[in-house]
């Protein structure tokens, strides 16, 4: 739901994309050979057929902010991967059962039309306001609100926007759902988050299955290890003293001969129960040839001189590797992996996890893991076999882990949110609860909640012309209740929300870019806090349209007025940041330019395109490319340091690290990437995620002190120390360059070089640097 980040290219809009991925889900579907993923890729199939007819009958507009036809724009639509609309709006679809048990309950038909009326019958709307004054209810499509909003609308006295409400509602009455579906659980709690429910746990959890290749390691070491021993100490007995690997240097008696029997009739019962491992099936196998000899012997033939020669020669690799039997060693060895084959399999301790989760609220988390996750107590030890004390893996333990609820500083904290990309799965919990904050009455602000909630999933449509995804603000029941917002003291409260999570996504994952779904969900709470505070979107390469809304300038004159009059950024980069600021106020002060009915900023746009060409032969521009497109999109992210300057001068983030810190280990993820590059034969995309990295720790040095920025570089090759030395010949030139801006001089001097994530031409990281190279850096 950006503004940028969907442009496309009309010639995107075509057939061929979709009969791709139709093409893609039917080979699934057809051939993989888990069912599941079948079933799963048959649904894929069957909804790309729908975009094919779709676009042939001319029901869809691919590329339009209405895309389905007859429907509005604040409906739903339900939309596959690339932002393609299938034509299905997402609250559509056969009544659910939660619908079904409604209308029974109402004695009207099973349809949505008759339980529209319903609804807005005396006896609907008592039930409604049910559902408002209990909260308990959830709402996983934005249009699952509409009903409540209109319910919650006549009992306060607005009639006329209730009324209005439900006639924009009313064509659509027989095809969407307007109701959420009841629940037994309240409202999530504003303050603690949880990546996973104690279901998704089980289910996590459920799947795991029992290990054929630990079983059968389990089954070696308990059973045919030790009976190879056995089989070993009988040869032995037929071996001269002092002569333990020369077997049948003396001819063995009659009791040796019946309990060669007995241990053949023992092998075969072995062999029958215990069928994982099949090593001593192997005839050439040291256990293989041991029963193969006495087998030979029990059955009275003598063995000839290649059969002898290869039980000797197994005697006496078995001995040279394990030890005599019986001797302290091997006594050792065999209690140790005794030991190792009787704990329980994961499979095993996975279905006593699971028996613990059984009794929690499965469609909440967990509020503390420790008790989950502890070891096998007694009690559980006689219940279900397991040793007491048996500890729980790691493997077993992260499902649950996924499932704490707790205040997402923590979750980061202890690991639970690993990425940015995670971070932004969560933060709409906590925006949602934020924004609800403007509606005074505690029923319109849980609906507000659990509305933003829904309208956070919805997905974004391909775009074409520079068109804007549908905003909460234009849906009918948001619109209808706009009035009842209290902003002034919600703006506060979304200004403290907005630094939060803002400093919580810079310090916890520094030299990551801010991925668009979060940036998306800052975007909401900056509006209603009223920062003046533009953030900007990672635009895609390859569907870019070589033109930028207003706010790409608005940030880069904001990044102006943190960064210019001469630091570090400004200098390395070579920006000048004064024509910037003026820019922005020649077109702030025009009438900006309208490209397909969006506004533009011509002036930014040309500025990029002259940055990402400069010191570029004009032969090697690349005129329209996918690189040409991304050099300019590099740009634009320098100009307005993709939304660092704006968090750090209008939202007021102070990460509590400091910037020394960030900094650092803003260098340490740009050698651990830098690390992926070598031997890579794609590593283009890794490079461009360097060049993030160090661009953000350009920036973070750039709000360093004089002294603290002097200390921080000089402390950056002890770094390169704990990397593979490829690392420190390929950052070589970077630094270089580097100390000489901080020096005075420029990037691009002598033996230095500027680090760009996009060009044209090779990239200099590129080639595997000579050994010599990467041992001098």
């Amino acid at each position: 739901m950006n503004d940028d980040a969907d442009q496309q290219h009309l010639a995107e809009a075509n057939p061929g994309y979709a009969s791709g991925q139709l093409a893609r889900a039917l080979s699934t579907a057809l051939t993989h050979e888990d069912p599941d993923t079948r079933r799963r890729a048959g649904e894929r199939q069957r909804a790309w057929r729908s975009v094919l007819a779709g676009m042939v009958n001319g029901l869809l507009t691919i590329g339009s902010r209405t895309p389905v036809r007859d429907l509005p724009a604040w409906v739903t639509p339900e939309v596959l991967r690339g932002g393609f609309a299938t034509g299905a709006p997402s609250a559509g679809g056969p009544l659910t059962e939660y619908e079904t048990e409604a209308a029974r309950r109402a004695g009207v038909p099973l349809d949505r039309q008759a339980l529209f009326a319903y609804w807005l019958s005396e006896d609907g709307l008592a039930r409604l306001y049910e559902l408002l004054d209990g909260g308990r209810y959830e709402v996983t499509v934005p249009e699952e609100a509409a009903l409540l909003t209109v319910a919650w609308l006549a009992r306060a006295g607005e009639t006329d926007a209730a009324l209005g409400l439900v006639e924009e509602l009313a064509p659509f009455a027989g095809r969407l759902r307007f109701t959420p579906r009841p629940s037994t659980r309240p409202a999530p709690d504003a303050g603690t988050v949880h990546r996973r429910t104690v279901a998704e746990a089980g289910e996590s959890l459920a799947r795991r299955r029992t290990s054929e290749a630990v079983e059968a390691q389990r089954e070696a070491l308990a059973v045919w290890q030790p009976f190879g021993d056995e089989l070993l100490a009988h040869w032995l007995e037929t071996a001269d003293a002092g002569q333990p690997t020369r077997v049948l240097t003396r001819a063995p008696d009659a009791a040796w001969h019946g309990q060669s029997a007995e241990l053949l009739r023992r092998y075969r019962d072995l062999a029958g129960r215990h069928t994982r491992c099949t090593k001593h099936l192997k005839p050439k196998e040291n256990l293989g040839v041991l029963r193969g000899a006495l087998e030979e012997t029990v059955a009275g033939r003598e063995l000839d001189a290649r059969r002898l020669g290869l039980l000797r020669h197994a005697v006496t690799s078995m001995v040279r590797r394990r030890g005599l039997p019986g001797s302290a060693e091997l006594t050792a060895l065999r209690g140790e992996q005794a030991a190792q084959a009787a704990l329980p399999s994961h499979h095993a301790l996975a279905q006593l996890v699971l028996r613990r989760l059984s009794g929690l609220d499965q469609q909440a988390g967990v509020a503390e893991v420790a008790p989950l996750v502890a070891a096998v107590g007694e009690e559980e030890a006689r219940e279900t076999g397991l040793p007491a004390g048996a500890v729980i893996p790691a493997g077993v333990r992260r499902p649950v882990e996924a499932a704490l609820s707790a205040p997402l500083s923590t979750l980061v904290e202890r690991g639970v949110v690993p990425s940015a990309e995670v971070l932004a799965e969560l933060v709409p919990q906590l925006v949602a609860a934020t924004t609800a904050q403007a509606y005074p009455d505690p029923a319109l602000r849980t609906l507000a909640a659990a509305h933003h909630r829904a309208f956070a999933g919805r997905r974004s449509l391909l775009l074409l012309n520079l068109q804007r995804q549908v905003r909460a603000e234009e849906l009918p029941w948001v619109r209808a209740v706009a009035g009842q917002r209290a902003d002034g003291e919600a703006g506060a409260v979304s200004a403290v929300a907005l630094r939060r999570l803002g400093e919580l996504a810079v310090q916890a994952f520094p030299g990551t870019i801010l991925p668009n779904s979060l940036v998306r969900e800052l975007s909401v709470l900056a509006r209603q806090a009223d920062l003046g505070a533009p953030l900007v979107e990672e635009l895609a390469a390859d569907i870019f349209m070589g033109t930028f809304t207003p706010k790409f300038l608005a940030a880069a004159r904001i990044a102006a007025e943190l960064l210019g009059g001469g630091s570090l950024y400004e200098r390395y980069y070579a920006i000048d940041y004064r024509a910037v600021r003026n820019l922005a106020i020649v077109e702030t002060g025009e009438a900006l330019t309208r490209s397909y009915g969006a506004r533009t900023s011509p002036g930014f746009a040309k500025l990029c395109v002259e940055r990402a060409e400069a010191g570029s032969p004009r032969s090697r521009r690349g005129g329209g490319s996918v690189a040409a497109n991304g050099k300019v999109i590099e740009q634009a992210q320098i100009l307005t340091t993709h939304n660092l300057a704006t968090l750090v001068h209008r939202v007021g983030i102070e990460p509590a690290a400091g910037w020394p810190d960030l900094a650092r280990r803003c260098f340490v993820t740009v050698c651990r990437l830098t690390g992926r590059v070598h031997g890579n034969p794609r590593p283009l995309g890794t490079i461009k995620d360097v060049a993030y990295a160090w661009r953000q720790l350009v920036f973070h040095l750039s709000l360093c002190t004089p002294g603290e920025r002097a200390r921080t570089l000089a402390r950056l090759p002890e770094e390169l120390t704990r990397h593979p030395g490829h690392v420190a010949g390929r950052l070589a030139p970077a630094l270089t360059g580097l100390y000489q801006v901080a020096e005075g001089g420029r990037a691009d001097e002598g033996t230095g070089r500027l680090l760009l994530g996009w060009t044209t031409d090779g990239h200099w990281l590129r080639p595997d640097p000579d050994p010599a190279s990467a041992s001098a850096g």
